[in-house]
Protein backbone atom coordinates (compact mmCIF):
# COMPACT_ATOMS: atom_id res chain seq x y z
CA UNK A 1 0.00 0.00 0.00
CA UNK A 2 1.63 3.46 -0.86
CA UNK A 3 -0.78 6.33 0.29
CA UNK A 4 0.74 9.03 2.35
CA UNK A 5 -1.07 9.32 6.18
CA UNK A 6 -0.80 11.85 8.40
CA UNK A 7 -1.00 12.05 12.30
CA UNK A 8 -0.50 14.01 15.34
CA UNK A 9 -0.67 14.33 19.28
CA UNK A 10 -3.70 15.27 20.58
CA UNK A 11 -2.99 19.33 20.83
CA UNK A 12 -1.31 19.42 17.41
CA UNK A 13 2.01 20.42 18.45
CA UNK A 14 3.57 16.99 16.90
CA UNK A 15 2.85 15.85 13.86
CA UNK A 16 4.02 13.23 11.52
CA UNK A 17 3.91 11.64 8.32
CA UNK A 18 4.48 8.28 6.87
CA UNK A 19 4.44 7.07 3.31
CA UNK A 20 2.86 3.15 4.09
CA UNK A 21 1.97 1.32 6.95
CA UNK A 22 3.99 -1.76 6.42
CA UNK A 23 2.92 -4.45 8.52
CA UNK A 24 -0.26 -5.15 9.72
CA UNK A 25 -2.10 -3.48 12.36
CA UNK A 26 -2.64 -5.37 15.28
CA UNK A 27 -4.39 -4.61 18.51
CA UNK A 28 -1.50 -5.13 22.01
CA UNK A 29 -2.74 -6.42 24.91
CA UNK A 30 0.32 -5.92 27.24
CA UNK A 31 0.86 -4.73 30.50
CA UNK A 32 2.98 -1.95 29.44
CA UNK A 33 0.65 -0.91 26.29
CA UNK A 34 -2.41 -0.85 28.77
CA UNK A 35 -0.40 0.77 31.66
CA UNK A 36 1.15 3.54 28.96
CA UNK A 37 -2.09 4.15 27.35
CA UNK A 38 -4.59 3.67 30.14
CA UNK A 39 -6.61 1.35 27.75
CA UNK A 40 -7.36 -1.83 27.81
CA UNK A 41 -5.42 -2.34 24.32
CA UNK A 42 -3.66 -0.09 22.03
CA UNK A 43 -3.54 -0.43 18.26
CA UNK A 44 -0.03 -0.61 16.49
CA UNK A 45 1.31 -1.04 13.07
CA UNK A 46 4.85 -1.44 11.67
CA UNK A 47 6.29 1.97 9.20
CA UNK A 48 9.82 1.36 7.89
CA UNK A 49 12.15 3.94 9.23
CA UNK A 50 12.44 5.22 5.60
CA UNK A 51 8.81 5.38 5.49
CA UNK A 52 8.03 8.16 8.33
CA UNK A 53 9.12 11.52 9.21
CA UNK A 54 8.72 13.81 12.16
CA UNK A 55 7.08 17.04 10.21
CA UNK A 56 6.37 19.30 13.58
CA UNK A 57 7.00 19.67 17.15
CA UNK A 58 9.91 17.19 16.90
CA UNK A 59 11.30 19.40 19.79
CA UNK A 60 8.55 18.66 21.95
CA UNK A 61 8.58 14.93 21.87
CA UNK A 62 9.98 13.13 25.35
CA UNK A 63 11.07 9.82 25.50
CA UNK A 64 10.70 7.10 28.02
CA UNK A 65 12.91 3.72 27.83
CA UNK A 66 10.19 1.26 28.79
CA UNK A 67 11.80 -2.10 28.16
CA UNK A 68 15.92 -2.41 27.52
CA UNK A 69 16.21 -0.96 23.86
CA UNK A 70 12.73 -0.10 23.38
CA UNK A 71 11.67 3.98 23.42
CA UNK A 72 8.22 5.31 23.46
CA UNK A 73 7.73 8.54 21.89
CA UNK A 74 5.37 11.13 23.23
CA UNK A 75 4.16 14.98 23.70
CA UNK A 76 5.48 16.50 26.59
CA UNK A 77 2.93 18.75 26.22
CA UNK A 78 -0.66 16.52 25.58
CA UNK A 79 1.63 13.46 26.51
CA UNK A 80 0.19 11.87 23.85
CA UNK A 81 2.21 8.50 22.84
CA UNK A 82 2.89 8.57 19.06
CA UNK A 83 5.37 5.55 18.35
CA UNK A 84 7.86 3.59 19.81
CA UNK A 85 11.38 2.28 18.44
CA UNK A 86 13.71 -0.46 18.95
CA UNK A 87 17.09 0.99 17.53
CA UNK A 88 18.22 -2.03 15.90
CA UNK A 89 14.94 -2.90 13.91
CA UNK A 90 14.46 -1.31 10.62
CA UNK A 91 10.78 -0.34 11.62
CA UNK A 92 8.93 2.24 14.03
CA UNK A 93 5.44 1.18 15.58
CA UNK A 94 2.94 3.93 15.26
CA UNK A 95 0.15 4.49 17.22
CA UNK A 96 -2.52 4.19 14.69
CA UNK A 97 -4.83 6.09 16.99
CA UNK A 98 -2.62 9.05 16.12
CA UNK A 99 -3.43 9.04 12.73
CA UNK A 100 -5.29 11.74 11.42
CA UNK A 101 -6.11 9.75 8.03
CA UNK A 102 -7.66 6.30 7.47
CA UNK A 103 -5.14 3.86 6.71
CA UNK A 104 -7.55 2.06 4.64
CA UNK A 105 -6.79 -1.27 6.41
CA UNK A 106 -8.27 -3.15 9.46
CA UNK A 107 -6.51 -4.96 12.37
CA UNK A 108 -5.93 -8.70 11.75
CA UNK A 109 -4.68 -9.43 15.28
CA UNK A 110 -5.23 -9.55 18.87
CA UNK A 111 -1.82 -9.69 20.57
CA UNK A 112 -0.64 -10.35 24.30
CA UNK A 113 -3.77 -12.15 25.13
CA UNK A 114 -2.43 -13.77 27.53
CA UNK A 115 -2.38 -10.64 29.74
CA UNK A 116 -6.08 -9.67 29.31
CA UNK A 117 -7.37 -8.28 32.37
CA UNK A 118 -10.54 -10.10 34.03
CA UNK A 119 -12.90 -6.76 33.67
CA UNK A 120 -12.15 -6.81 29.49
CA UNK A 121 -14.89 -8.26 28.03
CA UNK A 122 -15.40 -8.76 24.39
CA UNK A 123 -18.77 -9.62 24.05
CA UNK A 124 -22.18 -9.21 25.53
CA UNK A 125 -22.20 -5.67 27.16
CA UNK A 126 -23.98 -2.74 26.21
CA UNK A 127 -23.04 -0.55 22.91
CA UNK A 128 -24.22 2.87 22.09
CA UNK A 129 -22.98 5.07 19.18
CA UNK A 130 -22.27 8.00 21.46
CA UNK A 131 -22.45 8.18 25.20
CA UNK A 132 -25.96 8.66 26.68
CA UNK A 133 -26.63 11.36 29.01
Amino acid sequence: MTQQLHGSCFCKAVQYELDSLDMPISHCHCQSCRKVHAAAFVSTAGVMREHFRWTQGEALLSSYESSPGKFRHFCSRCGSHLMAERGHQPHVIVRVATLDDDPGVRPTSHIWTTHDVPWLAHADVEQWDEWKV
